[in-house]
C-alpha cells in the first residue's frame, strides 16, 4: 500500500542526508516501511527502509542533530 504524506515530513536518511519525505510504502507485516524521500541536496528520490530513517532535529521537540552510527541501528533492526 502506498501512502501519501501531506505535509510532508522532514527526514534524515543515513548515508544520504536530509529531505522531505512524501510518501510510505508498507509491503505487510514482515518488512519495514519504505519512506519515499526527495533529498534537499540535489533532488535525488530515494526509498528508505524504516532502520535507515530518522526524523530531523526538532529543539523544541527534544530531538538533537545526535544520530546513532549506521552498525547500531543495523544492530536493532536484526533483533
Amino acid at each position: 500500500m502506498f501512502t501519501r504524506l501531506d505535509p510532508p515530513i522532514p527526514l534524515h536518511v543515513n548515508d544520504k542526508g536530509s529531505g522531505q519525505a512524501f510518501g510510505v510504502i508498507d509491503y505487510g507485516a514482515e518488512h519495514h516501511l519504505i519512506w519515499v524521500t526527495a533529498m534537499d541536496e540535489g533532488g535525488e528520490i530515494w526509498c528508505a527502509a524504516n532502520p535507515q530513517v530518522r526524523m530531523q532535529a526538532n529543539w523544541t521537540m527534544g530531538r538533537s542533530k545526535k544520530r546513532p552510527p549506521v552498525s547500531a541501528i543495523k544492530a536493532v533492526s536484526e533483533r
